[in-house]
């Protein structure tokens, strides 16, 4: 059986993959694709919560923790720079005028 410690960093790494992910998808303009990811993101986000909540982590667990959050939010910043043109847009839409299509 996984140290429970383990398991929280697999969570950890399993995001840093799911926000990369997340960042290809947003670089090709696949913004259905990025919401399904974060859907995902937070589906392991509430697993991660009830996992992490009673394990000690080693310094070094800790520092590839921090590593790890680091990365992740990198790839948010990158692919709100890339979402912001778009919601711009969006918001000096009229209301009435605005489509469904998100597209």
């Amino acid at each position: 059986m996984d140290k429970p410690e383990l398991d929280v960093l697999q969570c950890y790494h399993a995001l840093e993959e799911l926000s990369a992910r997340m960042l290809q998808a947003a670089e090709t303009d696949d913004w259905d694709r990025v919401a399904e990811l974060e859907g995902a993101c937070a589906v392991l986000i509430e697993q991660l919560r009830a996992q992490a909540k009673d394990v000690e982590l080693t310094p070094q667990q800790r520092a590839e923790k921090h590593r790890v959050m680091l990365a992740i939010l990198r790839h948010d910043a990158q692919i709100r720079a890339l979402a912001e043109p778009w919601l711009d847009a969006w918001e000096n839409t009229p209301p009435g005028s605005r489509s469904l299509s998100l597209h």
